[in-house]
């Protein structure tokens, strides 16, 4: 082989080496390309298949819920698992603001919600580490998982998805306004970890009430740097569970804030000499009128549901008057401070709108939740007289002129057999009385006679148009209040407001409207509703009797000296339960006393009053209640009505007969003509039809002015149930009548 020839075979050799590296490095490079290509394509496709942010609802995070009073004053917080409440920037501090972006997102305000360079440098320490300590993820991209995404996994492709929608969300709202926008709505939506009852704080709102007790906007910077520092790890860095840990972290953060220019060396070290400082709150388990709220959260839940009550978020606006709360308590401690003495609740609606200004009592909410004022359920006592009395009068019975003979009653009714009713302590004057004087002195005997005229099935159906809703069997007993049940003073507040509304009944109100978290105002609740059940004629017969109870009958007590009032006493059999239930033209108030259980302890030794009638502590409780509550309103004598009252014809058989057993006269026989007053003949016509007024009754006889309701002891009985009637009574008023 020739020189020239080696030569050639050597260079061929070492070309064809050099080409196979080339191609070598080719093919690697081609392969890196089109993996590389193939890799953009994938996060390309993986980025096109998440959704559009448009397309996209957030998530509701929850807020709570707060309930007002009637002067815009927090009564409390309706509790769930969340707290929450979102609020604008000018409530949140600057230095939580910094804070948050020094730790959580150095480059938040260069980058366009993906920061590529940040990524870049998290994969590099988490690569010297061998760990991941830091996360690729801006604060749009973590405010972009809190409120937008459904996606529970914790990969790449959650990310690649977060970091498209996180664009799409910066050139929504582009510019410092845009992230200015993004970071307020960051730090309301982001979760700081457990209050102490376990509850998730989310947001800076819950944070600074959880931690500090206090708002976000008063935050200190050493707070602000606490604060900011807990998202990433909510529960390692709670200064509660893990308190050196949380100074760590805090300071760390306050390092990181002087690093970006938020502040300086010595705030830095001034702020990380500072304790932790933690508060206790009672911002979100205290409330002003528990009782008033727990009947208001009821109410809700009747009409929204428990599930839109308990998601949150909810502004409820209430009737509560907080100063008659107090004045209702002060009332109540006046008359019943001493120990030992029973347990009193009230309740005041204005008539006109039924709204709930009062809704009182001397219980401690912390010793028991049951509302007396609401949920009580008590014999009425003599105030139930007062439906009987309307029943009559929407009858046409003339209550000035009708009479019986007032006397211990012991026969078999036809209908409803045995009949066994006195007056407290004696047998009966003997004498007759209008329907008006019975009223007025609480007899039992003149008002069970007229029930048996009236009818009891008509009594209830009277009960009902009033508004009372507890169950009624239309038995005799339940004329002079003796109820298988009981009533709350709320019911019979609710039921003599009918009278004073000129005979339109009215539901009680104790919203008034309610905003939702998307700004809708719903004022449902707080729509009044009427029901026409009596002539204002009608009505104002009644209240003219009522006025004779507290101007000279058993509650002369309450008699007010400067507003005109109308009302009736009521003690139940044994003493366990008494009551006074008026009203001025504004307001209408139900006072019961008693000893709370179902037993009822007897009162006939209550300390400072003995034994105790409606006309003693609960007839002063009303009077030193309305005496300031009803300062403002209109005091008033009731005007004439519109539609006066007319008589006519009535035919009852123990007014028109008399009851067996007696006769007003014991010697002599008893005479029809007797039922009735001067201008009435029994069966026949009034020959008087003018309009009665009811204030010029002139009774025969007339009972002396009492001064305390012991002088009426009639005004206490409560009748053992009788047999069930042959016609039943009519089914409850509806819930939103």
């Amino acid at each position: 082989m020739s020189r020239r020839e080696r030569q050639r075979r050597r260079h061929r050799s070492s070309g064809g080496a050099g080409r196979i590296i080339f191609l070598g490095l080719g093919v690697l490079f081609a392969t890196i390309a089109i993996g590389a290509i193939s890799a953009v394509g994938y996060v390309v496709s993986i980025a096109a298949s998440a959704p559009d942010l448009s397309e996209l609802k957030a998530k509701d995070q929850g807020e709570n819920s707060i309930i007002f009073a009637a002067n815009g004053k927090k009564l409390g917080i309706i509790q769930s698992d969340v707290l929450r409440r979102e609020v604008s920037s000018k409530s949140i501090a600057q230095t939580l603001k910094d804070a948050t972006v020094a730790i959580e997102d150095k480059r938040f305000y260069q980058h366009e919600g993906v920061d590529f360079e940040g990524v870049v440098r998290a994969a590099i320490k988490n690569a010297e580490s061998g760990e991941t300590v830091q996360g690729g993820s801006t604060l749009t991209m973590q405010l972009v998982k809190n409120i937008y995404s459904q996606d529970a996994t914790r990969d790449y492709k959650r990310k690649v998805r977060e970091a498209k929608l996180a664009e799409e969300l910066e050139n929504r709202h582009p510019g410092p306004e845009g992230k200015q926008w993004i970071l307020v709505k960051y730090v309301n939506n982001v979760p700081y970890g457990n209050s102490p009852s376990g509850q998730e704080a989310i947001g800076a709102w819950a944070a600074a009430r959880v931690f500090f007790n206090k708002s976000p906007s008063k935050l200190t910077l050493a707070e602000s740097a606490l604060l900011a520092g807990l998202p990433q790890a909510p529960t390692a860095y709670n200064p509660r569970l893990n308190p050196e840990a949380a100074l760590r972290r805090r300071n760390d953060v306050l390092a990181q804030m002087r690093d970006a220019g938020y502040i300086t060396a010595a705030q830095e070290s001034e702020a990380a000499a500072e304790p932790l400082g933690l508060k206790d709150t009672g911002y979100y388990s205290t409330r002003r009128e528990s009782y008033f709220f727990d009947y208001v959260k009821g109410e809700l839940i009747k009409t929204y549901g428990a599930q839109k009550v308990r998601e949150g978020g909810l502004r409820v606006y209430t009737t509560i008057d907080l100063k008659k709360q107090q004045q209702a308590r002060a009332a109540i401690k006046k008359s019943l401070s001493a120990p030992g003495s029973p347990s009193s609740a009230l309740a005041t609606i204005s008539p006109k709108t039924g709204y709930i200004k009062a809704m009182a009592s001397s219980s401690n909410y912390g010793d028991s939740k049951f509302n007396l004022a609401a949920q009580g359920r008590r014999q009425p006592g003599s105030t139930f007289k007062v439906i009987v009395v309307m029943a009559a009068i929407a009858r046409g019975v003339d209550i000035n002129r009708t009479s019986y003979t007032s006397k211990k009653l012991d026969f078999v009714d036809p209908t409803y057999g045995k009949i066994e009713v006195s007056n407290s302590g004696d047998t009966g004057s003997g004498a007759r009385k209008t329907i008006l004087e019975g009223l007025v002195s609480s007899d039992n005997t003149v008002m069970q006679q007229l029930d048996l005229d009236i009818g009891p099935p008509n009594v209830t159906k009277t009960a009902r148009k009033m508004g009372i809703t507890t169950k009624l069997n239309s038995y005799p007993a339940e004329a002079l209040g003796g109820l298988e049940t009981g009533v709350s003073p709320l019911e019979m507040a609710r039921a003599y407001a009918t009278l004073n509304n000129g005979g339109s009944r009215v539901k009680p109100i104790a919203v008034t409207r309610v905003r939702f978290p998307d700004g809708k105002v719903d004022k449902k609740m707080g729509k009044v509703r009427k029901f026409k059940v009596f002539t204002d004629g009608e009505a104002y017969e009644g209240i003219q009797a009522m006025k004779g109870n507290i101007n000279r009958g058993t509650g002369t007590r309450a008699r007010l000296a400067s507003c005109e009032g109308a009302g009736k006493t009521g003690t139940t059999s044994g003493f366990k339960d008494a009551w006074f239930d008026g009203m001025t033209r504004d307001l209408n108030t139900a006072v019961w006393v008693g000893y709370p259980g179902s037993e009822g302890k007897v009162m006939n030794a209550v300390p400072n009053w003995g034994t105790m009638f409606g006309g003693d502590a609960p007839a002063q409780i009303w009077k030193d209640y309305m005496t300031e509550a009803v300062k403002g309103t209109n005091c008033s004598d009731w005007p004439e009505p519109k539609t006066p009252f007319v008589a006519e014809p009535f035919f009852g058989k123990y007014a028109n007969g008399g009851a067996p057993g007696g006769s007003s006269d014991p010697g002599q026989p008893f005479n029809p003509a007797d039922a009735y007053a001067p201008g009435i003949q029994p069966g026949g016509e009034p020959t008087n039809t003018a309009p009665s007024t009811g204030a010029a009754a002139t009774p025969t006889p007339a009972p002396a002015p009492a001064k305390k309701s012991k002088d009426f002891p009639s005004d206490q009985y409560e009748a053992p149930p009788q047999p069930a009637p042959t016609a039943g009574g009519a089914a409850p008023v509806a819930d939103d009548e």
